[in-house]
């Protein structure tokens, strides 16, 4: 077998092959130190559905409910997503199912307070999670990543994976209508950091061999053209400045050269882009932004100093608030809040952003708790471009408005003051008609909320609360909901609906399975869960296929 991607999905479909005793090519442009690509760098967040975290939680989840809220978050509304609409119903038998035995028996392990993402839209049947389904793993994304890079080094140690790292594919090779091989051009070798940006100088060019090929090299976040080529109008224009959440070699090369060989690609405008994008004030990569995964509290405003409408708060819709904020004409928008509010809210995504969690070092995480943002938190409030902190609001609306982009209206002080002022005669009693306060409210009325994530109701302008704290936010490139159509077995389909001898497809290039198995929305911790269980599937499909 060849495997081209050693991502997440590409490291579980080379395991899951070589488990079965056949032999592995396992293929990457990047070097050894990428092993496990975006999967490294992730907050490491599984959706699991009635996991035994979730009840000591107090929360009662079925799988009746997490379909519910799947199938109104997907909204699939089109012919090709016979496909996508199968695999959900698979992953989701996985997350209610075997999923956590079969990570759990390879030593992966859960942070025992669950998360509430994507909170939704507000309707019942409508996008969102309807409960706290983010399971975090200890350890974070090197914590999802360790089990199968340690089965796949076995395997290599075995004799029965060979790394063929550096290896740029340039096509598919297909004989009598099957893909047998790859070819491409071998790149000198790199000593650059994980995630840096590495040379694509060519020493020469190769050619490999087997008996299939699965590809699960990744989506196009990394590439900001084509993400804008393939930016749906539902969403408004695309943004003319974006910040990237993945680094340069997430290019989409191979979804084009998979496509060209005959392979059907299916929802290319279905995408998952962040509005609370932050730039990296310490980069790895060009362009490195970073996600707050906030907490309900900041007030959120466009550029000009307008409040975005209910339900568009904090966390709850990530596509619903991307879409309005694309109508205002602007690439950005603003978080106004409290320091009370960034020490309890404010969470950074990604493996490196949280050393407690990824290192596993119980004594930070319980430190959590005590007054004062994280370290990596306050690192960018002390040295962020995006940060403006002031002690008066006067002194806020002053930074905010010099940091401004040409031609968006200065954000007026007087109108803000009275707006955050409104807000603030809410929290004086229990009573209230301001939707969010109601919804911090009922955060709050979660036992994993309240002790680590949602900041007790007060008043923004309180000194006490303060200082005051902006934070302009940018549109972060992330994840393709599209891809590459594949049956349940993973094999890539052709044209006419039929599978395409000896090619398979695992991970974000196959839109996590089907072709989209997500639709339009994402429920979060799924991207991880959907590259492990489309992994797993089209390497166990293909160890079995080839005999």
């Amino acid at each position: 077998m060849i495997v081209v991607g050693a991502g997440l999905a590409g490291l579980v479909a080379a395991a899951e092959v070589a488990d079965a005793g056949r032999t592995v090519v396992l293929v990457d442009q990047e070097g050894e130190q990428n092993l496990g690509g975006q999967a490294f760098w992730s907050l490491g967040g599984l959706f699991m559905v009635d996991s035994p975290e979730q009840r000591r939680m107090g929360i009662k989840d079925s799988a009746e409910l997490a379909r519910q809220d799947w199938f109104g978050s997907a909204q699939f509304d089109r012919e090709e997503d016979r496909w996508p609409r199968e695999w959900a119903e698979a992953y989701l038998d996985f997350a209610a199912g075997e999923k956590r035995a079969w990570l759990r028996q390879m030593g992966h392990r859960l942070f025992p307070v669950v998360g509430w993402a994507e909170r939704g839209d507000g309707r019942a049947d409508g996008h969102g999670n309807s409960v706290p389904r983010f399971h975090l793993t200890w350890g974070t994304g090197p914590g999802v990543v360790a089990p199968f890079e340690r089965r796949v080094r076995e395997h290599v140690d075995a004799g029965r994976i060979r790394f063929a790292l550096r290896h740029q594919v340039d096509g598919l090779v297909v004989e009598d209508g099957a893909a047998v091989g790859v070819r491409g051009t071998l790149l000198e070798p790199t000593t650059a950091v994980r995630g840096a940006p590495s040379s694509r100088v060519g020493v020469g060019d190769f050619e490999l061999r087997g008996q299939a090929v699965v590809v699960s090299s990744g989506g196009i976040g990394g590439n900001h053209d084509l993400v804008r080529k393939a930016w749906p109008a539902r969403l408004g224009t695309p943004p003319a400045r974006m910040v990237s959440g993945v680094p340069a070699h997430v290019d989409g090369r191979m979804l084009t050269i998979t496509q060209d060989a005959g392979a059907t690609v299916i929802n290319p405008d279905r995408m998952w882009h962040y509005v609370e994008g932050i730039r990296n004030w310490d980069p790895i990569w060009d362009n490195h932004g970073i996600r707050i995964l906030p907490g309900p509290s900041s007030l959120w405003l466009d550029a000009a100093g307008h409040r975005l409408p209910a339900p568009l708060f904090p966390g709850f819709d990530t596509l619903g608030t991307l879409k309005h904020l694309r109508a205002t004409g602007y690439d950005y928008s603003w978080f106004v809040l409290t320091q009370k509010i960034i020490e309890k809210e404010f969470a950074l995504s990604g493996s490196e952003q949280n050393p407690d969690l990824t290192g596993k070092d119980i004594r930070l995480v319980l430190s959590r708790v005590k007054p004062g943002a994280p370290a990596p938190v306050e690192a960018f409030k002390q040295h962020g471009e995006d940060f403006v902190v002031a002690d008066t609001l006067d002194e806020l609306v002053a930074g905010m408005n010099r940091v401004a982009d040409d031609g968006v209206p200065a954000v007026e002080v007087g109108a803000l003051r009275g707006l955050i002022e409104a807000r603030d005669r809410e929290i004086d009693n229990d009573f209230t008609k301001d939707a969010q306060v109601t919804a911090i409210r009922g955060a709050r009325r979660y036992r994993g909320d309240k002790l680590v994530r949602v900041a007790g109701p007060h008043k923004m302008l309180d000194p006490k609360a303060g200082p005051l704290i902006a934070v302009r936010l940018n549109i972060l490139s992330r994840k393709t909901l599209g891809g590459l159509e594949t049956d349940l077995s993973g094999r890539c389909l052709t044209g006419d609906g039929s599978p395409f001898p000896g090619l398979y497809a695992a991970g974000e290039v196959n839109g996590f399975g089907g072709g989209g198995m997500m639709g339009y929305n994402a429920l979060e911790g799924t991207f991880l869960g959907g590259c492990l269980f489309s992994g797993r599937t089209a390497g166990r499909a293909a160890a079995q296929d080839v005999g």
